[in-house]
């Protein structure tokens, strides 16, 4: 028989404390919602009826009979993450843990080839995945989008991104939810990167900055625990501020002198192929770093030292505790990191790096596509989101 809605008020804020993994008794839940024994039975069945919670082990007796405890179903649903790049798509499937089930890659598919061309590579990737996986589409939750490119947050629509021709406006949640059927959330892929960072490696840092280096330069900025997207969603487009000595690089953007024109990957193998070595792109140079070309290693170096000028900067409006590098260029490794580390230390105040770390971003090249997967979780998990699948439950 039909729950009725009343056994499911409630069950939201019951939830929301079990979402940490950790099991717990009735007993124990009960005291912390203020709630009878009966009433919180009734909300675990709903919870448990939406393949939410489930029962584990048995807790340690202290005598008696023990008492079963629930606990956080990780494994019974799942949502899909996506980083779209330049020239990549990476999509992942997670639980509801943030744990990876199974990824895949398409390398060399630019986003310049338009949304219908990428987005049906998403809707492609994503059901294999979850066939892979055995899954089927109502165990899907979310998806989380991270682009490469400015973002209207409110709509989940690209703005004027420079880099992504005819994708200006277009409806990526609507495109993807008449395909999956699900909440599609969608973020510059930088603030993506900088969320599932944080989640995977400084969860206790309330302030961080993190800095994707690739065929673009940007950064995601979590101030006092909080994505900070600014009045209109650019905040953390470092790659467009002015670099001292590089006032005769034209960037894409029409400006002369920004830190991507003098420090991207394509910059930076531009200036290899004038020193006579053969580099197309960030992959090229990173080969060059690992084979202990100088060249390369010396224009990396600076590299990292134009894009700690530009931090050194954000450091003294900030005031991180953690610089986290991540992105293609990321790969040189301690070169790029030394050059950041350099310009960042002698030109701030003591006092803002004194705690201060710069490190190379733990997720490497899964960061975009592992954010993507924790912003739709963040989302299938929320009090609303429960409580619009409890109400369609007994609706």
């Amino acid at each position: 028989m039909r729950k009725t809605a009343s056994a499911s008020a409630g069950a939201s804020e019951l939830f929301q404390l079990l979402r940490d993994g950790q099991p717990r008794t009735r007993s124990e839940l009960a005291d912390l919602v203020g709630a009878a024994r009966s009433t919180v039975a009734l909300r675990l069945d709903a919870l448990m009826e939406l393949g939410l919670v489930a029962p584990v082990d048995d807790a340690v007796s202290t005598g008696g009979r023990p008492s079963a405890r629930v606990a956080l179903q990780t494994e019974t649903r799942v949502v899909l993450g996506v980083d779209i790049g330049a020239s990549h798509l990476r999509v992942g499937l997670t639980d509801l843990s943030g744990a990876c089930l199974a990824d895949t890659l398409r390398d060399g598919l630019l986003v310049s080839a338009g949304p219908q061309t990428v987005l049906d590579a998403v809707v492609e990737l994503g059901t294999a995945l979850l066939a892979e996986t055995g899954r089927a589409a109502g165990d899907l939750l979310a998806v989380g989008v991270g682009l490469p490119g400015p973002v209207e947050h409110s709509t989940g629509r690209p703005i004027n991104p420079p880099i992504m021709p005819g994708w200006h406006g277009f409806d990526v949640p609507g495109y993807l939810h008449q395909h999956f059927g699900v909440p599609v959330l969608v973020d510059n892929d930088v603030n993506v990167m900088s969320m599932g960072e944080r989640e995977a490696a400084w969860p206790d840092v309330e302030n961080l900055i993190f800095v994707k280096v690739a065929t673009g330069i940007g950064a995601g900025i979590i101030c006092n625990g909080e994505l900070l997207r600014g009045a209109d969603g650019v905040a953390g487009d470092i790659g467009h501020i002015r670099v001292s000595g590089g006032d005769e690089q034209l960037c894409r953007c029409g400006n002369f002198g920004c830190l991507e024109a003098l420090a991207s990957g394509p910059a930076v193998a531009l200036k290899l192929r004038a020193a006579g070595c053969e580099a197309e792109g960030s992959r090229d140079v990173v080969l060059l770093v690992n084979q202990g070309n100088r060249e390369a290693i010396h224009a990396v170096r600076q590299a990292g030292r134009d894009v700690g000028e530009v931090l050194s900067a954000c450091l003294s409006m900030m005031n991180p505790a953690v610089i986290v590098i991540g992105g293609s260029m990321a790969l040189t490794g301690e070169h790029f990191i030394a050059g950041v580390r350099e310009a960042v230390y002698s030109r701030s105040m003591p006092l803002a790096t004194q705690h201060l770390q710069i490190v190379q971003s733990a997720s490497g090249l899964d960061a975009g596509m592992l954010g993507a997967g924790m912003l739709a979780l963040h989302h299938a998990l929320s009090p609303e989101s429960v409580d619009g699948m409890l109400a369609a439950r007994v609706g």
